[in-house]
């Protein structure tokens, strides 16, 4: 995997870019900033980015949005010390498919790799509880303009998205629709796609709003195992 390494901390970039490479990954380049970092995503079209938060000019979150809306195939991944809520919220409606804190251990870290090349969110399954919980109150709110007609889910999708809400990683999903996981990334695609959602926890709580999965509870504290 092609890995881009954002953070205003040399150090830190060294050191990870040192494991990731023991790892059989290919780190690709480093930057300081945001404005370097969307830089270099257009220059060495890497598949992963690795980003901090707290950068100056331009922070993790703004260039997270500013790589999605131009590079959409390209996955950031939020690595930082904040554990602020607010932050965790932004990262993930900005299009990072996932939040880790630099706390975590490096069998925590590698374990969590593992699950995103597999198209897995990479979050602890705290930090996906706090997201689920988030946007099932978001959920709750009055809905705005439905989806017409074509933009409709079909019957699959809806099983699918009602694993999805329930926590289930896409093998499970796989298993439990005796279908294979190509099959299930295949309809998140669409799913994501008919209904202009931006990742996994949105069309979780997609799902909760429209009742497809009335056994979950979103006053309780569910963990969306990544």
């Amino acid at each position: 995997m092609r890995v881009l390494l954002a953070d205003d901390h040399a150090l830190f970039r060294a050191g990870l870019a040192s494991l990731l490479r023991a790892w059989g990954m290919d780190v690709v380049g480093q930057a300081a900033n945001g404005v370097e970092t969307i830089e270099l995503v257009r220059r060495l079209k890497p598949e992963l980015v690795l980003m901090d938060v707290g950068m100056s000019p331009c922070n993790g979150l703004e260039a997270t949005r500013a790589i999605k809306a131009e590079a959409p195939e390209v996955k950031v991944v939020i690595v930082t010390v904040s554990e602020d809520e607010q932050d965790l919220f932004e990262a993930i409606k900005s299009g990072a498919e996932g939040y880790l804190l630099k706390g975590m251990s490096e069998e925590e870290f590698g374990a969590t790799l593992t699950r995103l090349s597999a198209g897995e969110p990479a979050l602890s399954p705290d930090l996906a509880a706090k997201i689920l919980d988030e946007f099932a109150r978001m959920a709750r709110a009055p809905a705005g303009k439905s989806a017409g007609a074509e933009e409709e889910p079909t019957d699959r999708e809806r099983e699918v998205l009602r694993l999805v809400a329930e926590g289930a990683t896409n093998r499970e999903i796989a298993s439990a629709l005796f279908i294979s996981e190509n099959t299930v990334n295949f309809h998140m695609k669409n799913i994501l796609s008919k209904l202009h959602l931006k990742n996994r926890a949105h069309a979780a709580a997609f799902a909760i709003r429209a009742g497809l999965a009335d056994d979950v509870d979103p006053d309780t504290d569910p963990t969306l195992v990544p």
